[in-house]
């Protein structure tokens, strides 16, 4: 018995010093679907904004075809990770694992207490009656995910037509050569559009790509936002901090602040579960990417308070 106990407390003892030692270093043990954290310093302004997050549950199957399968993410797994960020508000995504099957997005937005907005997938058969509930709900978007699928690409300018009349914009998510395909679709849409993970410009060309000329045309027409979201996804430098994807990001800060909005990704359903980012260091990318502290908040809270009707 003596024995035991010495070695609990010489057990307890290293792990104590463990902790002070992670305090320390500013680290704190990984929220659900993020690595190993480092403590952010970037803080962030009441009111803040997390644009781009998704949940998953496994009481809602996936749509048929479904290439992404991530394990259960809850709105409670989330929530730790605000507790981490300093943020309270958050617009939930409906992922492509769910089709247009928005039951998850919605069983959220429920539960957030009006601190949430919703982005739905939709297809052609939505009726009016569906949409004013959907937007009493707290949707104020819909999804077009050209990469995993989950909405038929010709829905694009009826569907578009129908939710600007609520105010909605229009989410694409689109390999950089697609957008090159798809500028003209774009640029006459009538709903505003928000482009996801600063439009996945393709590493190394980066600012000097095809890509990213299409995403700063789209932004010079003054209806279209771009999530500053995601850099590990098309990242070759890789973390900590993402370099050649925070050259695209600071470019665009300097071109158009106004309507950028920053998003976490969580829970990261693209990347393997042993290799999540770290999430703290990401948000404080945001740093790097817009140095000047208006232009953050702007980025953080102004433009998402704006664009979702918070």
């Amino acid at each position: 018995m003596t024995f035991n106990r010495r070695r609990f407390l010489k057990a307890s003892a290293q792990a104590s010093a463990a902790l002070c030692l992670f305090d320390a270093l500013g680290v704190q043990a990984a929220t659900p679907f993020s690595s190993i954290q480092t403590a952010p310093r970037l803080k962030a302004p009441a009111g803040s904004v997390d644009c781009h997050m998704h949940l998953y549950d496994d009481r809602y199957p996936a749509a048929p075809g479904a290439k992404l399968l991530p394990p259960n993410a809850s709105l409670d797994d989330y929530h730790q990770l605000q507790a981490l960020l300093g943020l309270r508000r958050m617009v939930i995504v409906t992922p492509s694992t769910y089709g247009t099957d928005n039951r998850c997005m919605l069983d959220g937005l429920a539960r957030s207490r009006g601190q949430a907005r919703g982005v739905a997938v939709l297809d052609q058969s939505i009726t009016d009656a569906e949409l004013q509930a959907l937007h009493k709900a707290g949707v104020r978007g819909i999804r077009f995910n050209l990469s995993y699928g989950g909405a038929d690409l010709a829905d694009l300018e009826p569907l578009a037509a129908r939710v600007d009349e609520l105010g909605w914009n229009v989410q694409v998510v689109a390999p950089g050569n697609q957008l090159v395909e798809l500028e003209s679709r774009l640029q006459r849409l009538p709903a505003r559009l928000v482009i996801d993970h600063m439009g996945h410009v393709p590493q190394p060309e980066g600012v000097n790509s095809q890509a990213f000329a299409i995403v700063t045309r789209l932004l010079d027409g003054g209806r279209t936002w771009v999530k500053l979201s995601g850099p590990y996804i098309r990242s070759r430098s890789g973390p900590p901090d993402y370099a050649d994807v925070g050259a695209v990001a600071r470019e665009l800060v300097r071109r158009h602040p106004e309507r950028l909005l920053w998003g976490s990704d969580w829970p990261h359903p693209t990347v393997a579960t042993g290799n999540k980012p770290d999430d703290g260091r990401i948000f404080d990318l945001l740093a790097d990417w817009a140095p000047d502290e208006q232009l953050r908040n702007a980025i953080l809270r102004d433009n998402p308070v704006s664009l979702y009707g918070f």
